[in-house]
């Protein structure tokens, strides 16, 4: 479920998804630090679902052409926080979360459109698809424990301060190693068994309903 490959019609249909994945994922980060305490988001005016604020334009590029990308991050003072450990995981888990989220909410349309025969139109199954793979692999990728991605957040706050240094000093190299990684076979390997696990619970939850 590794997207690969241009075409007009796949850019066409990748633009819902990557507006949909970034700025939900972006806007949760905002959100759940605002909710926490800390002001920084709304002021620098992260608060909102306007995608042109949350969008990068390599990770956009890489997102529509990989299927993997990634979003201008939300910046967050801890020191705003009550629980500053706590708050700073539940602000960098709360990004994947909402992708995973929206994932679930475009494969229940999929699946309800499916079961009384609307989904006969091709774009509209390409779009939706493609708002599901983007949201999950958003989710996967940003859970990985490398720098900058909010795996690494939630990995630096078990780790002493000194390791944290270490490991913000070589967030390029950390960066690096990430694309060599998305852009190789191990991509394939670690991220398609947790693409069908994740798909395996929604049609598990949906098959209990539909």
């Amino acid at each position: 479920m590794i997207l690969s490959g241009l075409s007009l019609i796949m850019i066409i249909a990748s633009i819902p998804a990557l507006i949909i994945a970034a700025a939900g994922h972006e806007y949760a980060h905002a959100k759940a630090a605002d909710l926490l305490g800390d002001p920084t988001p709304r002021m620098m005016g992260r608060l909102t679902m306007n995608p042109f604020v949350h969008l990068d334009l390599v990770g956009s590029l890489a997102l529509i052409i990989g299927g993997f990308g990634w979003a201008k991050p939300v910046i967050v003072n801890p020191t705003n926080f009550k629980d500053p450990r706590t708050d700073d995981m539940i602000v960098s888990i709360a990004g994947p979360m909402a992708n995973i989220l929206m994932a679930f909410i475009a494969y229940v349309i999929m699946r309800s459109l499916d079961v009384v025969g609307l989904l006969e139109n091709e774009s509209l199954y390409l779009v939706l698809l493609l708002i599901v793979v983007y949201n999950i692999n958003f989710a996967i990728l940003n859970m990985m424990p490398i720098p900058p991605l909010d795996g690494s957040h939630i990995l630096m706050n078990f780790l002493p301060l000194k390791w944290q240094v270490h490991i913000a000093r070589f967030s390029i190299v950390s960066l690096l190693i990430l694309i060599a990684i998305l852009n190789s076979p191990i991509a394939t390997r670690i991220f398609v068994p947790l693409q069908k696990s994740i798909l395996g619970g929604f049609e598990s939850i949906v098959n209990l309903v539909l």
